[in-house]
């Protein structure tokens, strides 16, 4: 019996690491002498780097940086042995990060994303993968790029703090400063969403609210990512106005694009690539994937839909595992799920439903049934 682990983290409750363990557990209840093959995954958001350094045996870096609102806070990244660093922007500028009284997205910058590349350059990383979700910010990357060297003038040529609200400022860019070893990297982003630059569906009118915006601050930071995109042009003519995903993380999709030649990609592309995701599914026999709440989300591309069409191209049993099953997550079979099954035995608060030690023995006992019922129906045939 071979049996692969390929599930993310329970949000709040527990890593996908301690998932795979627990779900390992209940397989041998079952089939002692499985080979089991845990690979922890991720969908580019929240978790990815833990998720990758983990699972390619990196080395996690602490180190202090700026966050949204300037202030020093620690932050951690991932550094993989064959120079790839990975970055989770969240961890320096994310919208937890900031009180729920100062949440404003006119005044939060991304200068500790670039930090953190800055330091990860100087242990040698070439190569970067940028998860972008969770952002506190719609300052298109410039917070980023001044921690890289660049500097933004208005027409005073006076430099501009790195928020949001001075885009509409933005006369002139100036690059003297910018760190050379820049030339030398590739960025590959996780974006999982298409949306433009400014405009209706852009950055500022559809997630600027969710990051404290009122309705007239929403008016001025699209304001100013549209006067943003023409500075762009005029600087190396480049044009982000309709790219798909250049709004994302408050514009920081477009400022990666613009100014460090960035690639955006689907998360899970990038995490299963990485991890080989593929060559593992094909050697399986039952695959174990899940999330925390599977539901009509998780149908639209999240990461078990991700494991979900490998197995269905192999032809392969995946099983679904989460805190809650929804039943509009039913066109997941169509996809490639086997089955779905909640780990919540009895009726539960929420605090007790995500409290580690009862989320880990759940999922545990939840397996062993799993396999309880696959044995029982092999020993029949």
């Amino acid at each position: 019996m071979n049996v692969l682990t390929a599930i993310d983290s329970f949000k709040g409750s527990l890593s996908a690491k301690e998932l795979s363990d627990a779900i390992e557990e209940g397989v041998r209840k079952v089939y002692p002498d499985a080979i089991i093959k845990k690979v922890p995954i991720a969908d580019g958001g929240e978790g990815t780097f833990e998720t990758l350094v983990n699972g390619l045996k990196g080395e996690t870096i602490t180190l202090e940086v700026h966050g949204p609102l300037m202030e020093k806070r620690l932050a951690r990244y991932g550094l993989l042995e064959d120079g790839t660093a990975i970055i989770e922007m969240a961890e320096s500028s994310g919208l937890p990060l900031v009180p729920e009284n100062k949440q404003n997205p006119k005044v939060t910058t991304t200068y500790g994303v670039g930090d953190m590349i800055k330091d990860a350059m100087k242990k040698g990383a070439t190569k970067f993968i940028i998860g972008i979700g969770g952002s506190a910010t719609n300052d298109a990357g410039i917070g980023m790029l001044a921690s890289l060297g660049y500097e933004f003038l208005d027409s005073n040529n006076r430099p501009l703090k790195p928020v949001g609200e001075n885009l509409i400022h933005i006369h002139t860019i100036d690059d003297k400063n910018r760190l050379s070893a820049l030339d030398s990297c590739e960025f590959l982003i996780a974006c999982d969403v298409d949306n433009p630059f400014f405009g209706l569906n852009g950055a500022a009118y559809i997630y600027g609210p969710q990051k404290g915006a009122k309705k007239e601050d929403v008016l001025a930071l699209d304001e100013g990512l549209k006067h943003f995109a023409k500075i762009i042009f005029e600087y190396n003519g480049i044009d982000v106005s309709h790219v798909e995903g250049a709004g994302a993380a408050g514009g920081l999709g477009g400022g990666f694009m613009a100014f460090l030649n960035g690639t955006l990609k689907p998360g899970i592309d990038i995490v299963f690539e990485k991890v080989h995701l593929e060559n593992y599914i094909k050697d399986s026999d039952i695959i174990f994937t899940g999330e925390g709440k599977i539901d009509y989300q998780t149908v639209m591309s999240k990461a078990p839909i991700g494991v979900a069409k490998l197995g269905k191209k192999y032809n392969k049993t995946v099983i679904g595992l989460g805190g809650m099953v929804t039943t509009d997550a039913e066109s997941a079979y169509d996809k490639g799920l086997s089955a779905m099954f909640s780990i919540i035995h009895e009726p539960l608060t929420l605090e007790e439903a995500m409290d580690k030690t009862k989320t880990y023995d759940n999922t545990r006992r939840t397996t062993q049934q799993i396999m309880q019922l696959i044995k029982s129906i092999k020993e029949s045939a």
